[in-house]
């Protein structure tokens, strides 16, 4: 069970509403005491797409314009930097929720990590990730447990922030070589089986909601009969009764048989889960190292062609980068040296995303601080990623992956205003000031331009 120190009402106090595009009030005509003007050298809006001498004008935490030669609202602040760009993504963490959530082994596949948050542990971990540029993580009770259940997507600051209370399922696979290469691939045998159960279980509310409606339509088509009818049946039963009554004989009721009301499936969450990983409502983060377990894993889920997985860990992912290129699967790795390996992660990075997988980089659950993600996303570009690549994985690939691409990792209009101003290149320089939770902060030391 997890060990959070916080009641469940608290847990629903904290968490955040879904995406809110720009309403009537955050139009760019309408300032408010909530509006900021950043102007900008360079804004990489996203991996590939760079703007030069860029303003962007934020209100209430949205981004509502993005363009050249924008006016100052009256009563905006206006700001300058040298470069924006949008906040990292941990997506392999567990800042935010308390250490001993992140370490139970004995969660389940509907264990929910948001009840989980603790908004009062690790505050100076949280700011220091937080001044480092990592706005968001990914955290997960039940890390390495063979099911921890749903992942939330969190703000480092303000502490306890969620921003998405389903970001995927997590399980584990043989994790740490847990076992004999036999046990670790019958934990695979075992997932594999754990997403049939969800397909058949959903399968079952579909028949089961089919089923009630076509009893209900057929009810409502007996009773419209039956009141139709009603006042001749009532006169045929007047005569019947009269007619058994002057024979002597008793007279016997027909008895309107109703057909049975289909009956319901009993409720299990945890085959619910599964069941929309399988079929591809929620993505699935396997933790996965050996080779023998990745080789199970992919052969037995090629039937399952609406399911999303993201592998994490995949030290021995390199014999099999053709097939997760092609089925676009991620890897998120800990690009530094580990337990004793010859070879280096950071070169394992470096050859699989030149092979086409989409590389993700996490600080692998708080071993690391979780401000390290910058150094450790240099350490992959040192290791063969391009800089494209090594900026994607701290931004718009993270955010994708969990599905929250549509609020997060690039700076486009609508999307929430989590933002990095540096002095310079987004992967190798340092933030200045961030924009988060609708909060601007300037950094100790940092001195971006303000307008008197």
């Amino acid at each position: 069970m997890l060990h959070s120190p916080l009641a469940t009402l608290l847990v629903g106090l904290l968490a955040v509403t879904g995406p809110q595009g720009p309403d009537e009030s955050s139009a760019p005509d309408q300032p408010s005491e909530n509006t900021i003007l950043i102007r900008a050298e360079q804004v990489y809006v996203k991996p590939g797409q760079l703007l030069q001498d860029t303003s962007i004008l934020v209100r209430n935490g949205l981004i509502v314009e993005v363009g050249k030669d924008l006016a100052l609202p009256e009563g905006a602040r206006e700001i300058s930097g040298k470069t924006v760009c949008a906040g990292y993504i941990d997506p392999w963490s567990n800042l935010g929720i308390d250490v001993a959530s992140a370490n139970d082994m004995s969660t389940r596949p509907s264990t929910r990590t948001e009840w989980a948050v603790d908004p009062f542990g690790r505050e100076h971990a949280r700011e220091a990730a937080r001044n480092a540029g990592v706005l968001l993580v990914r955290a997960q009770a039940g890390a390495n447990a063979s099911a921890g259940g749903l992942g939330v997507l969190l703000r480092a600051q303000p502490a306890g922030e969620v921003v998405l209370d389903d970001a995927g399922l997590q399980v584990s696979c043989g994790v740490g070589g847990r076992g004999d290469v036999f046990s670790r691939v019958s934990e695979v045998d075992g997932l594999v089986g754990q997403l049939g159960a969800g397909l058949a279980y959903h399968e079952s509310l579909r028949e089961y909601e089919a089923e009630l409606a076509e009893w209900e339509a057929e009810i409502a088509e007996v009773e419209e009969e039956l009141e139709d009818d009603f006042k001749k049946a009532k006169k045929n039963r007047e005569k019947e009764m009269e007619e058994a009554e002057e024979k002597g004989k008793e007279f016997k009721e027909e008895r309107y048989k109703e057909d049975r009301k289909p009956r319901k499936p009993r409720l299990d969450p945890d085959k619910d889960v599964f069941g929309r990983v399988a079929n591809g409502e929620l993505p699935l983060v396997v933790g996965v190292e050996g080779g023998p377990e990745i080789r199970a894993l992919l052969e037995q889920t090629r039937d399952y062609s609406r399911l999303r997985m993201v592998l994490r860990g995949a030290n021995d992912a390199l014999p099999f980068a053709k097939e997760l290129a092609e089925r676009g699967i991620p890897v998120i790795l800990y690009p530094d040296r580990t337990n004793g390996r010859t070879d280096d992660p950071a070169e394992l990075a470096g050859k699989l995303a030149a092979k086409g997988v989409r590389v993700l980089i996490g600080t692998r659950g708080g071993t690391t601080s979780v401000r390290s993600l910058p150094l450790l996303a240099q350490r992959a570009m040192a290791g063969g990623m391009t800089h494209e690549q090594a900026f994607g994985a701290l931004t718009l690939h993270a955010a994708q992956a969990f599905d929250a691409a549509d609020r997060f990792g690039s700076v486009e209009v609508g999307k929430q205003a989590e933002l990095l101003i540096l002095d310079g290149d987004p992967v190798l320089g340092h933030p200045t000031a961030v924009m988060t939770g609708g909060e601007l902060v300037v950094l100790e030391g940092g001195q971006p331009a303000e307008a008197k």
